[in-house]
């Protein structure tokens, strides 16, 4: 609370020894000892009278429900966190990543009677998803040859320049 060190600790005693003189010093010493337990004792008094109105008057059960309808879980938005580690663009086997666990046994019972119209779908995201993945994958390869193109211009209008 005062944040008080060793070294400040012994100047205030030698400074009280000084100035009570070593006779007073114990005397002195108890009193204060006495006055700070009583402090102690008043405030664990008022805490405790505190925490009793806070249960007759309910606002722990308050606090629980708030908890309760706050809780990222009961909301959903615990989805979020792995929304946030989808990647669109890997396989939904997830060939693309070895190390993740493929889909339980109940849960591909479960997707082998989907309706048509659901595996339509899935046909046309993977669909979509190839597309992507092609166009990136021609996209890096054009930027890597675009930059030897620009230098041949260059040259090109350089050679020009110079007739």
């Amino acid at each position: 609370m005062f944040d008080l060190g060793w070294t400040e600790l012994m100047v205030i005693g030698i400074v009280a020894l000084i100035v009570v003189g070593p006779k007073d010093l114990p005397k002195m010493f108890r009193s204060i000892g006495q006055f700070t337990a009583k402090a102690r004792a008043m405030a664990r008094e008022f805490q405790r009278a505190m925490d009793e109105a806070a249960d007759a008057s309910g606002v722990k059960d308050v606090a629980r429900d708030l908890r309760k309808a706050t809780d990222a879980k009961s909301m959903g938005l615990d989805k979020i966190d792995e929304m946030r580690k989808w990647d669109p663009l890997k396989d939904e086997d997830n060939q693309a990543d070895p190390a993740v666990d493929k889909k339980p046994p109940a849960r591909r019972s479960a997707d082998a009677s989907m309706s048509e119209d659901e595996a339509a779908g899935k046909a046309r995201i993977k669909a979509e998803m190839d597309k992507l993945r092609q166009e990136r994958a021609t996209g890096a390869s054009e930027a890597q040859t675009a930059p030897a193109q620009n230098v041949d211009q260059n040259e090109r209008g350089a050679d020009k320049s110079n007739l």
